[in-house]
């Protein structure tokens, strides 16, 4: 069932959660209390979907979407890909409530892990590990776990993807491995594909696509289907999982049958089995690369390094001091200086440099160290344009 969600319909939104349930005007159960025992369901047969959900059409400043009928497992893992119109990441908070009187916050950490956007489409996929707060099982079809964006300003045409998995490793420093997106055209026959990234065995593989092309598609080989694709009148959406036995490389690739010009976006991402040892970081890498910036103007998006281990796996857990400097100083007139934090610590195993600036125009690289690790030098990029 497709529903267009409006700003001036959110008291209402707020009370089913998207759900196609009828609303009981009694109390059910809320979370468990601060002093409630918690647990981390992990199952016996690694890595599984437990529960899934979607919905596409939504319009205004919340995409939103609950685990109807029935809670995941606390414990979980849940993953949260959101799609809409638009070319700017305008998501402030993803937040988890349930669905009873006054729509109370649960409080899981959803943290971002890959943002891609082109041709005036997004698509943000969002993680929580160990997810807890919640009925489980939930009474009848009340208090349903639901997931929502919260966002900047609002948006046309949107959706969210929702699925809860049991066995990841409930750390998310642990069990968030390699991710990736990418971008691209087409008009007639094209491969839609993130790019391949390497998977420890009995990982989750987890893979989406969206495009503005509400066409057939051939899915990627080997891949399995959460809950089958999903299209309104704007978007089209498919989500793929993989749990391969032993170690190697995951490459999603979908064929989209365009039949006019066309964008598509994808996404590929890693989570870690329940017991994998933290990855031991032995270098950096640029996610973000630098990009070309009048001078003296802060640079967007913010660069991005990232502490790897020698197969090019993340090490979210890496939380050490980050250095950034000038490597090849090309400037034009005067050899250019660069401003800002140059020094920051890592998060989940990424250093964000969100106020660098150089003064002199030029062609320049920069350079990241940490002790103990491997720097990195980026690729060249100009201040001015060149």
């Amino acid at each position: 069932m497709r529903t267009r969600t409006t700003l001036a319909r959110l008291p209402a939104l707020l009370a089913i959660a998207w759900l196609a349930v009828g609303c009981s005007d009694s109390l059910p159960p809320g979370p468990p209390s601060p002093g409630a025992p918690e647990f981390s369901h992990t199952g016996s047969g690694g890595i599984a979907l437990d529960q899934h959900n979607g919905a596409l059409g939504e319009a205004g400043t919340v995409l939103i979407k609950g685990f109807d009928p029935t809670n995941p497992h606390r414990g979980s893992t849940i993953i949260a890909t959101f799609y809409w119109v638009g070319s700017t990441n305008i998501i402030d908070s993803v937040t988890d409530h349930l669905t009873v009187t006054g729509f109370p916050p649960v409080g899981n950490r959803y943290a971002l892990v890959e943002y891609v956007t082109a041709g005036g489409l997004s698509m943000a996929t969002y993680v929580a590990t160990n997810v807890q707060g919640f009925p489980d099982p939930n009474p009848g079809r009340d208090s349903v776990l639901a997931v929502r964006a919260n966002l900047s300003s609002p948006v046309a045409d949107g959706g969210v993807k929702i699925s809860a998995w049991t066995g990841v490793e409930p750390d998310f420093g642990v069990a968030l491995g390699a991710h990736r997106s990418a971008a691209g055209s087409g008009s007639s026959e094209t491969i839609a594909a993130p790019g391949a990234i390497p998977i420890n065995p009995g990982a989750l593989a987890y893979a989406v696509t969206m495009t503005n092309g509400r066409v057939g598609f051939a899915a990627p080989e080997g891949f399995t289907s959460i809950g089958g694709p999903g299209s309104d009148a704007v978007i089209k959406e498919d989500g793929r999982y993989r749990v391969p036995d032993s170690a190697g490389t995951v490459d999603p690739r979908w064929t989209w049958l365009f039949e006019a010009p066309s964008t598509w976006l994808a996404t590929v991402l890693a989570l870690n089995p329940a017991g994998a040892e933290p990855l031991a970081p032995t270098r950096l890498a640029f996610n973000v690369q630098p990009g070309t910036t009048p001078p003296a103007f802060t640079m967007r998006p913010a660069v991005q390094v990232t502490a790897v281990d020698d197969v090019g796996n993340p090490a979210a857990g890496f939380t050490g001091l980050v250095t950034i400097a000038i490597g090849q100083n090309g400037g034009l007139v005067a050899s250019g200086t660069l401003s800002g934090t140059t020094t920051v610590a890592a998060v989940d195993g990424i250093a964000t440099f969100s106020d660098l600036s150089i003064d002199q125009p030029g062609s320049y690289t920069l350079v990241v160290t940490a002790a103990g690790l491997i720097g990195a030098e980026s690729a060249r990029f100009n201040i001015g344009a060149l």
